[in-house]
């Protein structure tokens, strides 16, 4: 493995609440999941089905927190709520991301009550525990990975030169939050994620496995959940492939551990 000393972790963040805004950190552990905590918590509707900022914008203005080893989770207009992680599997039940089905926590009518009326329509809150294994495409990840309720792999990573290169072509820059990365990386040059392999960060071996394709939510302000055309409509004259329009890695890793930001990053040749 070569080293590349230009190339650090210049920002790393959890989502604990799928398409809830993220909480930045200097530094996190990562277990079986990805970066610990990261998208284990769901809101979902009375089908089991995944609700996201594509339908539901107003989920960037949930904001969660981490106060004394809990959860708190904040809204306009909203009372705050506290959750507490692992808790017990009292009813479960099985809820959907995109195709795929796995079984997770019902968090009782307070939760439910709470996302149901800052959203508007009836929704509950669902959890998932260490237990349950929801694996990754094995098209591209390895067999043996599982995740959280993520759109598909466990870790999502963009350096900060590809966003400066989108910056440039567009009229108002945007923010790294538009992209919810977990994992930024300063130095180096434009989208040279795209060609890397194996990687490590830290003391965390890695492999990058396959291209983000974009969504609604990037057009999305993370500070306001107001919508526009950009920066789908650039990223789509330039990068744009067969599953899309493309910004950002998927990341699969191996075994546990801890990661800081300024982290070296290295890699193997491509």
């Amino acid at each position: 493995m070569s080293g590349s000393g230009s190339l650090r972790l210049s920002q790393l963040t959890i989502y604990p609440i799928k398409s809830a805004r993220g909480i930045p950190l200097d530094r996190w552990e990562v277990d079986d999941f990805g970066l610990r905590l990261d998208r284990r918590w769901m809101v979902v509707d009375q089908r089991g089905e995944f609700i996201s900022q594509r339908s539901e914008p107003r989920l960037a203005l949930v904001v969660p927190s981490i106060v004394n080893g809990r959860l708190k989770v904040e809204a306009p207009g909203m009372p705050p709520l506290e959750l507490r992680p692992n808790p017990p599997a009292t009813v479960t039940a099985e809820v959907t991301v995109w195709e795929g089905h796995c079984q997770a926590t019902w968090l009782g009518a307070g939760p439910a009550d709470w996302f149901s009326r800052y959203l508007g329509s009836p929704v509950s809150l669902v959890y998932m525990d260490e237990q349950t294994v929801r694996p990754a495409n094995p098209v591209y990840a390895p067999e043996d990975t599982r995740v959280s309720f993520t759109d598909g792999y466990p870790i999502l990573l963009i350096s900060e030169a590809s966003l400066a290169d989108l910056n440039h072509r567009l009229s108002v820059p945007l923010p790294m939050n538009r992209f919810r990365p977990n994992l930024v990386i300063s130095g180096g040059e434009p989208y040279q994620e795209d060609h890397w392999g194996e990687i490590q960060i830290g003391e965390i071996p890695m492999r990058v496995v396959k291209p983000c394709a974009r969504c609604v939510i990037t057009t999305t302000d993370q500070t306001t959940g107001e919508r526009g055309d950009e920066p789908l409509r650039t990223l789509a004259t330039y990068r744009k492939g067969n599953g899309g329009v493309m910004f950002g890695q998927n990341v699969v890793h191996w075994g546990r551990g801890r990661l800081h930001v300024g982290d070296d990053l290295s890699l193997n040749k491509p």
